[in-house]
């Protein structure tokens, strides 16, 4: 993923400093609020799914004060995680603690290696229980931080028809998961119980879009991402890129979009498309 929603709006080009300083303001103030969670300043745990891949990962936040531990237990009691401070890092303390799960595909993937491992939705949802997870800080002293947030399965839809027309991205709300699960077999988990809602009904509360130039690892290129965060009501759905920063790119260069349905409970499904070319002199690719 070229972002993932546990970030705030970002607007990120490395285009020299006046700029860079410009859109840093903007980006501050553009900023979404912290969820206080106990004696953490925000605790998370939430499911992210990318639609064009197919894959799906579990991914958390701890972000505390002064810690030299941190662990997770499930609504089931369960540890699900531990971290522990050593050496100097022990002595200058955690702070905010980010991490995700592998993200395995969640269809078989006539590209992959055979022998990678396949977890379906039901597996994946049946893996990572929905409710209370437990958040546990310990300081250097002993003193105890405890949070709790919820996991739920309102999972959004992937955003549908995902495109740019040389200045304009824009897109449509979705009613599947792309590889991960279609809309008949998304009302089959909703029928079975599984799904306490179809994923096309339940509420975006931001979007989430980003383009980046499509280069190979490596190229400079690759640090010049284009991102922002718009409400889930927004309309129409789209996001004019800022001329200045598709000036900064080089003629012909080749860029890929990602768009973000963020629900309220910070589930989240992303479509990916590439193909497209910025600046276009002699055409992407020739």
């Amino acid at each position: 993923m070229a972002q993932t929603n546990l970030q705030a709006t970002i607007l990120r080009f490395a285009l020299g400093t006046a700029l860079v300083l410009g859109l840093g303001l903007m980006a501050a103030t553009a900023a979404t609020a912290t969820e206080p969670c106990g004696d953490f300043g925000e605790c998370k745990a939430l499911i992210e799914i990318n639609s064009t891949d197919g894959d799906i990962g579990f991914h958390f936040l701890m972000d505390g004060d002064d810690l030299t531990a941190g662990r997770i237990d499930d609504p089931d009691g369960a540890k699900v995680f531990q971290d522990q401070a050593k050496g100097p890092l022990a002595e200058q303390k955690l702070t905010e603690t980010f991490a995700e799960s592998a993200e395995p595909l969640c269809w078989p993937d006539p590209e992959a290696d055979p022998d990678e491992e396949i977890v379906t939705l039901e597996e994946f949802l049946d893996r990572w229980a929905a409710g209370t997870y437990l958040f546990t800080g310990m300081g250097e002293n002993g003193e105890k931080s405890e949070g709790e947030t919820e996991l739920t399965y309102e999972l959004p839809a992937a955003p549908a028809d995902v495109d740019f027309d040389g200045s304009v991205i824009s897109w449509d709300a979705g009613d599947n998961l792309g590889h991960c699960a279609s809309f008949a077999e998304l009302a089959d988990l909703v029928a079975a119980g599984v799904l306490p809602v179809h994923p096309e009904d339940v509420t975006v509360a931001a979007w989430e879009v980003v383009l980046e130039p499509d280069v190979e690892g490596g190229n400079p290129l690759g640090n010049l991402a284009f991102s922002i965060r718009v409400p889930g009501d927004v309309s129409p759905r789209q996001v004019t890129v800022p001329a200045d920063y598709l000036a900064s790119l080089p003629d012909d260069t080749p860029v890929k979009l990602e768009v973000g349905a963020i629900g309220v409970d910070d589930n989240a499904t992303f479509t990916e498309e590439d193909g497209f070319c910025v600046n276009e002199d002699a055409g992407c690719g020739e």
